[in-house]
């Protein structure tokens, strides 16, 4: 071997070494450099960016009320503020919104309310929230329309900012970004979002389904939640309502298709239809049907006029000339030529719907000449109302489709094959599952994890949860003031558990009310102690027990010492007491007793 070729064999072995010495160095080699651990940890810390904050405010555990807060240093913005209705436990109560407590605490960081779409879940409690704050509100045009007209019933309209904007557009909420995506429901121009944060991408479907036939031709913008899920979905945030039902929603046009065949098995008599105000897709069919059957269309129901009238004007209901009539204009026509649209398919106590089965309408009074469709399944809690509007609208001789006769209503909410669907092309590293009880978020939380999603990986939170991601991992790391405040008349919040208490005692049963009269100068009992009831005993039939009460009372009030007399609480308390005693044990009941002592 030359010299020359003994050169370029110590020139590749030195720069072999070298090598060698630099993958060992940056620990390449098995055995050689850092362990693996700690390349692990240096892995993990360079994955681990600002952390971002979801903290959903309502509609977790329940359905209603949706508000969720994300937050990222000093920015927050809001996504939807939305109301709930009373169940039986509160009487007396008109709405339930969520607690804006944290929301107050840190209004000057929050840079705007971003909204998914215009059902009352959504939007109901915008109005109540900007009392107390004033930051702009995005959201499309049908949506923004809606709030506005809420704004008009609380004197705000024109005092906050509204912002309109569309599909595939982006709003900057400070260190974020909104990013709106169509998605299909049972209200026009709803919209997903991802939301483009320093730590990833959260995807937030809002209420979707996936209809590949929709009423507007628009469909469901599937391929942008592809092209996010390949770039890379940090959360994914899904709606549940449906998670229990297996298959596919069905398209909306399964329900045109029930009313061509009602229409005609209706002929000869006035249709009247029940089904939500803000389902424009739906309305848009009725007009279609009673236009193709040569009927007029009269509206009835204050929610239901709002938002047709508001639908007509956008441009989202296409409504032929002359179909649409008024109200008062009805009895110009024969039965066989009307259709009647109208609210409460929920069979709500002071809607168009019971008041007409009740015969306590001023326009309609039901007879045998009317077959009547309600075109909606009732919300869970609500089947009693339903099926006794039902029961009365039948007893007046109507003829009455509703539920599952006809597919008259299909749902805006996706089953579980659209959920996997949404998992599958977004494909996100965690979840956590969103509107809905607890049943629909657990259900939604095993379909991710048949999809192969850790369950370590799946947040099924509370409302006041505060939901913190970095990037690398997801935890709840502490809790806000969330829950629900109450809404009676104009009170909003003056409501609480004891007044509910009160007025459950009150209904269940009734009231006694003892008033006596106390000379002040000779601190002694002058008049009394009288009784009224209200809601426990009819006093006329059940006289014994009302004058052996007040026998009881005066035995009661000539038992305490002048200095007894001096202390009205304590002459009260015993009153009270007393009464109580006696009157459970004759009646076993518990009346709430009210005590008055009136100064002479």
């Amino acid at each position: 071997m030359d010299n020359n070729q003994t050169n370029q064999t110590q020139d590749v072995k030195r720069r072999f070494f070298r090598r060698s010495d630099r993958r060992s160095a940056s620990g390449n080699d098995k055995g050689h450099g850092k362990p693996e651990g700690a390349s692990k940890q240096k892995k993990e810390k360079e994955h681990r960016r600002t952390p971002v904050k979801i903290i959903p405010l309502g509609g977790l555990n329940e359905i209603g009320k949706n508000m969720t807060v994300i937050e990222c240093s000093n920015d927050i913005f809001i996504i939807d503020c939305g109301l709930a209705f009373p169940d039986t436990e509160m009487p007396g109560v008109d709405i339930v919104i969520p607690d804006f407590t944290y929301v107050e605490k840190n209004k000057d960081k929050i840079r705007g309310i971003v909204l998914t779409h215009g059902h009352e879940d959504h939007i109901g409690g915008l109005a109540y929230l900007m009392k107390k704050i004033n930051v702009p509100i995005y959201g499309t045009k049908l949506t923004l329309a809606l709030v506005d007209g809420k704004f008009k019933e609380h004197g705000l309209s024109g005092k906050v900012k509204l912002i309109n904007t569309e599909p595939r557009k982006t709003i900057k909420m400070g260190c974020m970004a909104v990013e709106f995506i169509k998605v299909n429901h049972s209200i026009p121009d709803a919209v997903g979002m991802a939301i483009h944060t320093p730590a990833g991408v959260i995807v937030h479907t809002g209420d979707f389904k996936v209809d590949y036939s929709p009423i507007n031709g628009e469909i469901i913008d599937l391929a942008r939640f592809g092209e996010l899920g390949s770039k890379g979905v940090l959360a994914l945030m899904a709606d549940s309502t449906n998670a229990e039902r297996p298959g596919y929603t069905a398209s909306e046009h399964t329900v045109g298709e029930s009313f061509e065949k009602l229409f005609a098995k209706g002929e000869g008599k006035r249709i009247i239809i029940a089904t939500f105000s803000s389902n424009i897709h739906r309305i848009q069919q009725i007009v279609n049907c009673a236009h193709r059957y040569g009927r007029k269309v009269a509206v009835f129901g204050r929610s239901m006029i709002n938002v047709i009238s508001t639908a007509i004007e956008l441009g989202y209901l296409d409504v032929p000339k002359g179909v649409m009539i008024d109200i008062d204009t009805m009895n110009r026509y024969t039965a066989a030529e009307i259709v009647l649209i109208t609210t409460g398919s929920q069979g709500e106590p002071m809607s168009a719907l019971t008041r007409m089965a009740m015969n306590d309408h001023k326009k309609v009074n039901i007879t045998p000449m009317d077959f009547i469709i309600i075109s909606a399944t009732p919300i869970p809690g609500n089947e009693k109302y339903v099926t006794k509007v039902v029961n009365e609208l039948m007893k007046s001789g109507a003829e009455v489709v509703y539920e599952k006769m006809y597919e008259v209503h299909v749902s805006g909410h996706a089953c579980r094959e659209e959920l996997k669907l949404i998992q599958a092309l977004t494909r996100p590293k965690f979840f956590i599952p969103v509107h809905g009880e607890y049943k629909h978020l657990k259900k939604h939380a095993e379909i991710a994890l048949e999809m192969g999603m850790p369950r370590e990986n799946i947040i099924i939170g509370e409302i006041g949860n505060v939901i913190e991601t970095d990037g690398s991992k997801i935890n709840v790391v502490s809790q806000v003031p969330a829950g629900k405040v109450l809404v009676d008349g104009l009170g909003v919040g003056d409501v609480g558990s004891i007044v509910l208490r009160d007025r459950k005692h009150l209904a269940q049963d009734g009231l006694i009310i003892i008033v006596i009269g106390i000379e002040k100068a000779s601190n002694s009992v002058v008049s009394g102690p009288d009784i009224i009831s209200r809601g426990f005993v009819y006093v006329r039939e059940s006289e014994e027990l009302i004058d052996n009460a007040r026998a009881l009372l005066s035995h009661t009030l000539d038992s305490l010492s002048p200095q007894e007399l001096r202390e009205w609480n304590y002459i009260k308390t015993r009153m009270r007491d007393d009464l109580s005693d006696y009157i459970y044990e004759k009646t076993k009941r518990s009346p709430m007793i009210l005590p008055i002592i009136m100064e002479i």
